[in-house]
């Protein structure tokens, strides 16, 4: 048991019983480590913190630590284990494990397996071996409230970053000026900050809806933190991440029950509102405005990034009417894209800013994870991986609703279905790919958790296998 000090102990020793205290909390928490370094790791510049002669991020490269550090784990338990309920029931083991079946499959079947290797090995990180590892090594509430308190606490680090670029005019170059925001991860990856900033504005969202009656000054602090963090997700300009972030934050008011949202929802407006009226009145005004106007007119009069958006659809629905059972192969979109693609494609974007020079962007997937499943893992791999997030989906409400019908914390219930509602609507517009795909891969991993982990059925206040004090 750690050692604890009375709160008048002078401040030399309150300093030595906290550090005295670290070991004790390594042995408790340790198993974490690998996760939120995974996390964590986020905050580096993406674009210039890579091994491998620049094809590995650090953060990829802590991932396949985690994976490595779980399965040790799980080695020198297993002894321990036998005697005891599993961990992951078989349903649990399905869902997570069939989509690794899927894409082994669609490989085999691609034209060229060993050039789809890399694309099955990516698919295998983000949908299979990382969220697996989450599920395996998160033990209880605590556990699970410490990585999405990470990821909030990148969010923060990667929104001020975008937040100073906007002000200052160092961002990524829109419309002929460097102002978008996008953190520390370049123009090339300008929906990294955008993807970060919405998960951690999700989980504090959730983290404050689910604060009890004692807890005032958490709530608080929480909800401040998700206003906080709508300003660098507007001065990112990306529309995808405004519409999956709007959908999310309304799921979990509906979920969190009607008298929470009258309550939380007037001060949360007004303070976000108040924050990204100042920020706009540093910089060059309207831009946001005109941003977020120019939604309605993809039916409209669309600018060329629609364009090229439409006929990279219209690509991939044609690789797919080509390979209609396993598409192309992974990583085949790239491969097959010219031979399908009509005229009105003008093949890249131009980019810079943020510390870069002008560079031209090939645009190698559709934008859209579900034409890019169909187009390149047919109805074998697309119908897999759709069905067990469906599954992953269905599980979490139903466990949301135990936890609220048993009176038990439900802040993890709450950012499970969050996380899920934004990448479901995200992913309409975009697809894995940049410097935050891990942290899709991790926050699937704390939607699993709570869905299937015998732990998250304590959460409800059930007492679940596997749940600690």
């Amino acid at each position: 048991m750690a050692a604890t000090t009375s709160p008048t102990a002078p401040p030399t020793a309150r300093a030595v019983a906290a550090v005295a205290a670290v070991p004790a909390l390594l042995r408790e928490r340790g198993h974490l480590l690998p996760v939120l370094a995974t996390v964590l790791l986020l905050a580096l510049p993406g674009d210039r913190w890579r091994v491998a002669g620049g094809q590995v991020a650090v953060a990829d490269l802590a991932s396949v630590a985690l994976v490595g550090c779980c399965a040790a784990l799980l080695a020198r338990e297993r002894p321990r284990r036998r005697s005891r309920r599993p961990a992951l029931g078989r349903a649990a083991a399905l869902v997570l494990t069939a989509p690794a079946v899927a894409f082994a499959v669609v490989t085999m079947a691609s034209g060229d397996p060993l050039r789809s290797l890399p694309g099955f090995a990516r698919c295998l990180q983000v949908f299979v071996l990382v969220p697996l590892a989450v599920v395996l090594l998160l033990r209880d509430r605590r556990d699970a409230r410490l990585v999405a308190g990470a990821v909030v606490v990148l969010a923060l680090a990667q929104g001020a970053v975008g937040t100073v670029q906007y002000v200052t005019g160092t961002g990524a170059s829109y419309m002929g000026q460097n102002v978008r925001a996008v953190g520390t991860y370049g123009p090339l990856s300008v929906m990294g900050m955008a993807t970060v900033v919405s998960y951690g504005l999700i989980a504090a969202l959730c983290l404050g809806l689910a604060g009890g009656p004692g807890r005032r000054w958490w709530r608080a602090a929480a909800l401040g933190t998700a206003a906080v963090l709508a300003v660098p997700l507007a001065f990112s300009f990306s529309r995808g991440a405004w519409l999956a972030t709007a959908a999310a934050v309304l799921a979990v008011l509906l979920l969190a029950g009607l008298r929470s949202a009258r309550r939380v929802l007037p001060p949360l407006l007004l303070l976000g509102g108040a924050l990204l009226a100042g920020g706009a009145a540093l910089a060059p005004s309207g831009m946001v405005g005109e941003r977020l106007g120019s939604i309605g007119d993809v039916t409209g009069t669309p600018d060329q990034s629609v364009i090229d958006r439409y006929a990279m659809w219209d690509a991939a629905l044609s690789m797919w009417g080509d390979a209609p059972w396993t598409g192309t192969g992974p990583r085949g979109f790239e491969e097959h894209r010219d031979s399908h693609a009509s005229l009105a494609l003008s093949g890249g974007s131009d980019t810079g800013g943020a510390g870069h020079g002008y560079q031209r962007q090939e645009l190698q997937s559709p934008h859209n994870m579900y034409l890019l499943l169909l187009s390149e893992q047919g109805l074998i791999g697309a119908t897999t991986v759709i069905g067990c997030w469906a599954v992953l989906a269905a599980r979490c409400l139903v466990r949301l609703r135990r936890a609220a019908r048993a009176g038990g914390p439900a802040d993890i219930g709450l950012l499970a279905v969050g996380l899920l509602v934004w990448q479901a609507v995200n992913f309409l517009y975009a697809d894995i790919g940049g410097a935050a795909t891990v942290l899709t891969a991790v926050a699937l991993g704390l939607a699993a958790w709570w869905a299937f982990s015998p732990a998250a059925g304590g959460a409800a206040g059930t007492g679940g296998a596997g749940s600690r004090r």
